[in-house]
């Protein structure tokens, strides 16, 4: 992230087509239907990028851990939408047990208004990553002013909160627009989705979400949890406390280990 930037090929393409509709409309002006027809089109692609999470299409985005970490045998935790007081003590205390660590993408105003959860993920080894200051269903739709400012700030109050500065974003529900991977960069973040979601602030089914999880399960995946806006398991438990233990029951039989997003970059 210390070059400068460059548009991912769709982008790259959209532009020239833009170019090149205006260039031949002008020239044949009869064209001109035709012409936007191509333009609508392409509108459509960019937007269905957007709208699929794990697309690459809009730029770099992690969907599994880098190739040396899938060698290691490695596999991540993520969990998101927290602090949540009433769930993130109960999972900090679950990882604790299983002897897993996970990355955090907590929102920004909930770590301001539970700081101490925050540090405490932190002290016990595990880390904090950046899910927007407001958490906006409309997130998707910011103008690139706006997306940098909602991640800036998010950005100060986690690194404020917890003496270290997050290294990865994920965007509200991995929904996007062309303006999230300059401003990524420009930020010094990058993009991170997921390998699989078990859809759990959805389901409150245990056997459901972890069926989600673990079909196809594999070293350098990246699975999406929550601690805030979890859906309840029947015995009134947030549905991830009853997945992480067959997760990890399923990751000591296929030899596979936990780690942060952040110590998958180590080569």
């Amino acid at each position: 992230m210390t070059t400068g930037w460059r548009p991912a090929p769709l982008l790259t393409a959209s532009a020239l087509l833009h170019g090149a509709a205006l260039g031949t409309g002008l020239w044949q002006p009869g064209w001109w239907p035709w012409l936007a027809s191509g333009v609508v089109a392409n509108h459509a692609a960019v937007v269905a990028a957007g709208l699929w999470p794990r697309s690459q299409w809009l730029g770099s985005n992690w969907t599994q851990l880098p190739p040396a970490s899938v060698a290691r045998g490695e596999f991540a935790i993520t969990i998101d939408d927290g602090p949540d007081p009433q769930v993130t003590p109960r999972v900090l205390d679950a990882l604790d047990e299983l002897g897993a660590t996970a990355s955090f993408f907590c929102i920004g105003h909930r770590a301001q208004a539970h700081p101490a959860l925050c540090r405490a993920i932190v002290a016990r080894g595990h880390r904090v990553e950046n899910h927007g200051h407001g958490h906006s269903n409309a997130f998707s739709l910011f103008g690139p002013g706006r997306m940098r400012r909602d991640i800036a700030t998010a950005q100060a109050v986690l690194s404020d909160i917890t003496g270290q500065a997050p290294r990865f974003f994920r965007p509200t529900a991995g929904l996007r627009n062309p303006f999230l991977d300059p401003v990524l960069h420009g930020l010094g973040l990058q993009h991170a989705s997921w390998t699989r979601r078990g859809f759990d602030t959805r389901s409150g089914d245990p056997a459901t979400v972890q069926r989600r999880l673990l079909h196809g399960f594999a070293g350098g995946d990246i699975l999406l949890l929550h601690d805030g806006h979890a859906a309840r398991a029947p015995d009134g438990q947030a549905v991830l406390l009853h997945a992480l233990p067959a997760v990890m029951a399923e990751a000591r039989r296929l030899g596979l280990t936990p780690v942060t997003l952040f110590e998958s970059l180590t080569t």
